[in-house]
């Protein structure tokens, strides 16, 4: 029984003051939820980080969750998506290297169930 698609997502060579502003990871994260027509259920849930810190952000989803965290010490960030019913593919390589001047984004997809 097909229980959904997950999307793991880790982008390297980012901008670190992109991954320290929580508004352009929010704006990043609400398209994910406004472009695959997904639904949030709640307020989503976003923490920074003290000093140089990154970003974590979590939307509870009626299709699962979307997290992102951020590293910006190391210019890396990471995403994951599960949805548990059909959905399109993101474009994350493209959106990333826009929103966050990453230079090389790894999309694993994975079929759950």
């Amino acid at each position: 029984m097909d229980r959904g698609r997950e999307w793991i997502v880790d982008a390297w060579g980012c901008d670190p003051g992109a991954l320290t502003d929580a508004a352009r990871l929010r704006g990043i994260c609400d398209g994910v939820v406004r472009d695959v027509g997904l639904r949030v259920v709640g307020e989503p849930a976003w923490h920074v980080f003290p000093g140089p810190g990154g970003v974590t952000g979590l939307y509870l989803l009626a299709e699962s969750h979307l997290a992102c965290h951020t590293y910006p010490e190391s210019g890396w960030a990471s995403f994951n998506l599960y949805c548990c019913r059909p959905a399109p593919r993101w474009p994350w390589e493209d959106r990333l290297a826009k929103g966050l001047g990453a230079a090389r984004v790894a999309v694993r997809e994975v079929e759950r169930g």
